[in-house]
């Protein structure tokens, strides 16, 4: 058994691409508001915009809160990707690394876009399974964060 590895997932989404990464990217949302599984995201360091802010988040995942912080480590707006660490909290006693990367495309002719979510990692023991819990968490903000998105 490896340690180390990535899993991926690809959703669909109503939202335009442009929307969508900035409102990650640009924005102090109230994601609290926008998914039940989020109960807080606060500003740790930085403006929360830029390479090296860190926030703080308290989630449920797989029915128990969960904390950790995140960083921003790399931000391409014209090719809307992100790239964060996930440190801290809950993620440390699981996982040496464990880093985020998103991309968002449009569908070309017609509408939405495609959110990309890949995650690498590496797992501090063999016992310890991939980030499957994080990628159904990030499945549904994505989701959340799509209907939100609309609505506005």
């Amino acid at each position: 058994m490896t340690l180390t590895g990535k899993e991926s997932v690809e959703l669909g989404i109503q939202t335009p691409a442009d929307k969508f990464f900035s409102s990650l990217v640009n924005q102090l949302l109230d994601f609290q508001s926008v998914s039940d599984h989020v109960h807080e995201a606060k500003l740790h360091k930085g403006d929360g915009h830029s390479i090296g802010s860190v926030k703080q988040w308290t989630y449920t995942m797989d029915g128990k809160v969960a904390t950790c912080q995140e960083n921003f480590e790399a931000i391409d707006e014209q090719n809307k990707t992100l790239t964060f660490n996930l440190f801290g909290g809950d993620v440390s006693p699981q996982y040496k690394t464990l880093k985020a990367h998103l991309k968002v495309m449009d569908k070309g002719n017609r509408r939405g876009a495609i959110a990309k979510w890949t995650y690498e990692y590496e797992k501090l023991r063999e016992d310890i399974a991939p980030p499957w819990a994080y990628l159904d968490l990030t499945t549904t903000f994505t989701k959340d964060l799509d209907a939100y998105l609309i609505k506005a």
